[in-house]
């Protein structure tokens, strides 16, 4: 056997193992996320549905979202993204309200480096300020753009469902000020809770789904086109 081909086999041996490596890690990091999903929720597990067929892009969520947190100028917690389709004169506006999606397996989470970012035991994805140090590895691994640094506190920010508001009993601020009722929150768990009843009888679309971070925002009658410039819109039926 001369050295050409025992350098052939030693780069060959090499990419077996890594390849025998990475699959290993990738089924360590699939049952570290089952484990991780099914210890973090007890109890409740909060949701939303934004029904699209009720949007008609006011943006009052927006707005009381922002008064409700006094969020500096050009910073969001929700928002509204516009896409227009079609050729004049035929042209259709479409709305995507978007927020924090309160992922089951968020990996703002998992690269938190203080433990800042954590999923708390009602399913809502918080954020302990006295604990963020505004690294920004969060906004780098969020896959829905939902988090900022606060310009003044420089600390990571984002939709926390108003969990404020909830503990006592009342909606989150977007919620209760949507003229249309496009937006139902709810316990998932609550087999007897609106969302709950439409989750598991209506189809309803996520963003981002191949990611498998297991969105808790869920949408009606969401436009395929306007999903997927998003990352995707995939039903769940």
């Amino acid at each position: 056997m001369n050295k050409s081909t025992e350098k052939k086999m030693t780069r060959r041996s090499i990419v077996k193992l890594a390849g025998i490596g990475a699959a290993a890690l990738a089924i360590t990091k699939v049952s570290e996320r089952t484990a991780a999903a099914a210890s973090v929720v007890k109890g409740k597990k909060y949701a939303m549905v934004v029904d699209l067929r009720r949007c008609f892009g006011c943006h009052t969520c927006s707005i009381a979202c922002k008064s409700e947190f006094d969020i500096a100028l050009g910073r969001w917690r929700s928002w509204v993204k516009i896409v227009e389709k079609g050729t004049y004169p035929n042209v259709k506006r479409h709305f995507l309200p978007r927020l924090c999606n309160h992922c089951a397996d968020p990996p703002c989470v998992r690269v938190c480096p203080t433990g800042a970012s954590h999923i708390r035991d009602d399913g809502i994805v918080g954020i302990h300020e006295k604990k963020c140090i505004g690294c920004k590895n969060c906004i780098a691994m969020c896959p829905y753009d939902s988090r900022f640094i606060n310009p003044e506190k420089k600390i990571a920010q984002k939709c926390d469902f108003c969990f404020h508001r909830v503990e006592k009993g009342v909606g989150p601020a977007c919620v209760n000020t949507c003229p249309g009722r496009a937006r139902i929150f709810g316990d998932l768990n609550d087999p007897e809770s609106e969302v709950s009843k439409i989750v598991s009888k209506l189809p309803v679309q996520s963003l981002k789904p191949e990611l498998g971070t297991e969105p808790k925002v869920f949408y009606i009658s969401a436009d395929n086109k306007v999903m997927r410039a998003f990352g995707g819109g995939k039903y769940n039926e």
